[in-house]
């Protein structure tokens, strides 16, 4: 059995599909590509995909993450064109790799997130940064299935900076772009918990809902302060191969190794 490693999108207008509409969209896309998936034993067989820590509806993605089981190798950059031909714009899978090791979902420790903060001056944004920071900790509220959750917003937050917009993107209204980096906890931390972070310690409050998009996922490196890619060790455990000028590519062979 060979497995595959996805990265996927989620932009524009479909960052407002939930996680099962995408679930139904990619196993549309397998059957329509003719993966040869494999499949989970019982009395209703469904093909074997691990999903890992989806974003919440409403917010974009450039790096999300699934893993699928195949009964037949195939070739990752093949496959990741064969299903961007079946899915929708938008939802695009701009990564494939073959596993090689093990526990992607224990690789994905935190997020770099992007808040684009319409009708609020950059400086107004940078102030509230500055106190959230400086707070010990921020209590929110989050409404959950069993009622209201109180927890603190400010200990998942690594970094927190306050940007001028892009220069193509600026207009006439004030607008500031939050960039922050969030350790993956329980219970988990969302962009929108910081938003009601910054309101409860700054009485910031945008006029319109922040447009939210995760940059990167992945393992939080405590020296450099970053977000690595997941995918990196697959690459690095891969198989080295010998590409000639007359013959494709193949695997090496051991030095010293003889014919029989």
């Amino acid at each position: 059995m060979q497995r595959i490693r996805l990265r996927y999108t989620k932009r524009g207008r479909l960052r407002f599909t939930s996680h099962r509409d995408f679930q139904r969209a990619f196993e549309r896309a397998l059957r329509r590509s003719e993966v040869p998936m494999a499949y989970s034993a019982g009395f209703t067989p469904h093909p074997k995909v691990s999903y890992a820590n989806a974003a919440p509806t409403g917010t974009g993605s450039e790096a999300e993450f699934l893993e699928i089981a195949l009964t037949e190798a195939r070739d990752p950059g093949t496959l990741r064109d064969l299903l961007n031909a079946s899915m929708p714009d938008g939802l695009d899978i701009i990564d494939a790799v073959e596993a090689h090791t093990s526990g992607l979902a224990d690789r994905l420790t935190a997020s770099v997130w992007e808040m684009r903060l319409d009708g609020v001056a950059v400086e107004d944004a940078r102030k509230a940064v500055a106190a959230f920071l400086a707070a010990e900790a921020v209590e929110v509220q989050r409404r959950a299935k069993n009622g209201m959750r109180t927890f603190d917003a400010r200990a998942a937050v690594v970094d927190l900076q306050a940007l001028d917009p892009e220069p193509d993107r600026s207009g006439d209204r004030p607008c500031a772009i939050l960039r922050l980096v969030v350790r993956h906890v329980t219970p988990a931390v969302r962009p929108d918990d910081v938003l009601s972070g910054l309101r409860a310690v700054a009485d910031l409050a945008p006029p319109v809902p922040a447009a939210v998009t995760r940059l990167a996922q992945g393992l939080f490196d405590e020296e450099s302060g970053t977000v690595t890619d997941p995918l990196a060790p697959d690459r690095e455990a891969a198989p080295a191969v010998l590409v000639t000028a007359d013959r494709p590519a193949v695997a090496t062979a051991p030095e010293g190794a003889g014919s029989a």
